[in-house]
């Protein structure tokens, strides 16, 4: 004697629902993300270049970077809303990535722009290496910075001037992508 089991529409909506999250979450975990990158290129009418790369670390984002083609001292360095370099100034990068809506500042300001990253110092060379790490930043979430602009100023950032720090115009732009890891 067969016996037949009927199930809900609702009972069977519930069990999709339930397979889908099991699914996004374990692919989540598989997906997510542990380096990036960004190349930056010069905006119309200046030289710099160079490459930016994220690593997530149990102490948070560590930041590298390597730049030429500056003019020697300091210049604002800041992730951007959009990873879009297209305009001839870097404008299309937008106004600084800025998620949690809090002032500009330095990176030892508990707030601050997320896009903060302060000033990069260029040597006689006009070449510029810096290493630190963030805490604030994440490669992974609602508010990644994957798919963001990096903007290279002319001018040193104050890092207290609302909202951009005064930093002058953009002279390098990039977008942050994710890197493959094997």
């Amino acid at each position: 004697m067969k016996t037949k089991v009927k199930i809900s529409f609702f009972a069977t909506l519930n069990i999709v629902a339930i397979l889908q999250l099991f699914s996004i979450s374990s692919c989540s975990q598989a997906d997510k993300v542990t380096v990036a990158s960004g190349v930056i290129e010069p905006t119309q009418g200046n030289q710099v270049k160079g490459t930016v790369t994220f690593k997530q670390t149990s102490d948070g984002v560590k930041i590298v970077a390597d730049l030429t083609g500056l003019t020697p001292g300091q210049h604002g360095f800041h992730i951007h809303e959009f990873g879009d370099c297209s305009a001839p100034d870097g404008s299309s990068a937008g106004g600084h990535f800025n998620p949690g809506n809090q002032p500009h500042g330095s990176l030892m300001d508990v707030e601050r722009h997320a896009g903060d990253l302060g000033n990069i110092l260029a040597d006689a060379s006009g070449n510029a290496h810096m290493e630190f790490t963030d805490k604030m930043i994440t490669l992974n979430g609602s508010e990644s910075i994957i798919n963001k602009g990096l903007i290279v100023h002319k001018n040193v950032d104050d890092l207290k001037t609302q909202p951009t720090g005064n930093a002058g115009p953009r002279e390098g732009c990039g977008t942050i992508t994710m890197t493959k890891q094997n």
